[in-house]
């Protein structure tokens, strides 16, 4: 089992900037690919970032490339992602994800980002 909770969500004005957080414990953490993934109300869950295991490359949805970063701390178990110049349409609810193969994934509770003045 490997627990996953966001942090950092809230309200920010648009053109701002937020940095999330995903603290996993469980297993070993560097076993794990990371995404960042977001839903919409009565919408399915989007990929917005990816990053591997050792933290070496990374992806973007078109949506958010130049403005998200994704990055990891694997002595810390942790995950972020820094958003510059934030939209109104980045309001939703922000999910991690860690992916160890097949079945072996899990999800964060969510964190939710509201971008409006």
């Amino acid at each position: 089992q490997v627990q996953l909770v966001e942090s950092g969500g809230g309200l920010v004005q648009p053109g701002g900037s937020l940095r999330l957080s995903c603290a996993a414990s469980g297993h070993t953490f560097s076993r794990y690919a990371m995404n960042w993934h977001r839903q919409a109300p009565g919408q399915g869950r989007e990929l917005v970032a990816a990053i591997t295991r050792a933290g070496d490359s990374s992806i973007y949805a078109d949506s958010v490339k130049g403005r998200f970063a994704i990055s990891r701390d694997n002595a810390e178990n942790t995950i972020y992602r820094q958003s510059n110049n934030l939209k109104p349409e980045d309001t939703t609810v922000y999910f991690c994800r860690a992916l160890g193969g097949g079945q072996d994934t899990y999800w964060g509770q969510g964190t939710q980002v509201t971008v409006s003045s």
